[in-house]
């Protein structure tokens, strides 16, 4: 198991390791504008409530999710409409939930609604991951996709970037491909033991080297975006 707070590079954790690093660092570019009361939507297991409750302009976290038993969610909703008023939220936060959405233009006009004006809202979603939560891994975005919902959602101030740039994203690659091999026998147990700690320096000296690229064109090699943009 990982911790979403302090990721450890190990030879267990290599498939989730670069990822949850990256993700790390994007919401802690995103914490100084987080304000008010804070909605979380699809927030899971909440594993970034600590860190949003130490910042000092919320004052209150909301975690929205679908219902599931054991969840820790304080709402649930249908995936469709937020059950708040309109304009009762002052920042939302979307950490790898829409590539899960059939429609993300729904679920960003819905998140708008329950903005106040001003409001700010942070995403995350992955371009390098294996497909997971079958049947309900929907798409792959690019920057030029996300920003034509955005802001056919009704969001200005729009600004996509990278997580992370090509040398994280062989590193994310190594980690999945090493950890995640199809083990069918004792031999390919020991083989992926021995690779594990072959690679773990490797995955980290490739996560501490990395530039996340300025410049998202042609060409561009990328492990995820991270969205910020706000209700006029």
């Amino acid at each position: 198991m990982i911790d979403y707070l302090a990721p450890a590079c190990r030879p267990s954790t290599l498939d989730g390791y670069g990822n949850v690093r990256l993700l790390l660092a994007a919401m802690k570019r995103a914490m100084p504008a987080f304000r008010g009361t804070l909605l979380d939507i699809g927030c899971g297991a909440m594993p970034y409530r600590p860190l949003i409750e130490k910042q000092a302009g919320v004052n209150r976290y909301i975690g929205l999710d679908l219902p599931q038993e054991g969840s820790p969610a304080h709402l649930f909703w249908d995936g469709k409409v937020i059950p708040l008023g309109d304009a009762s939220v002052d920042s939302a936060l979307l950490t790898e939930v829409l590539e899960h959405c059939p429609d993300a233009g729904v679920v960003l006009a819905e998140a708008r609604r329950v903005l106040r004006p001003g409001g700010f809202l942070f995403a995350t979603v992955p371009f390098i991951w294996p497909i997971h939560n079958v049947p309900y891994d929907e798409f792959r975005y690019t920057p030029y996709s996300l920003r034509r919902i955005f802001e056919g959602a009704g969001f200005t101030d729009v600004r996509i970037e990278a997580t992370g740039g090509r040398h994280a994203m062989l590193a994310v690659a190594l980690g999945l491909w090493v950890r995640r091999r199809a083990i069918t026998s004792r031999r390919h147990l020991a083989v992926r033991w021995l690779l594990s700690r072959l690679l773990t320096p490797v995955v980290w000296l490739l996560m501490c080297i990395d530039d996340r690229p300025t410049q998202l064109g042609e060409s561009t090699l990328l492990v995820g975006l991270e969205i910020s943009a706000r209700r006029p």
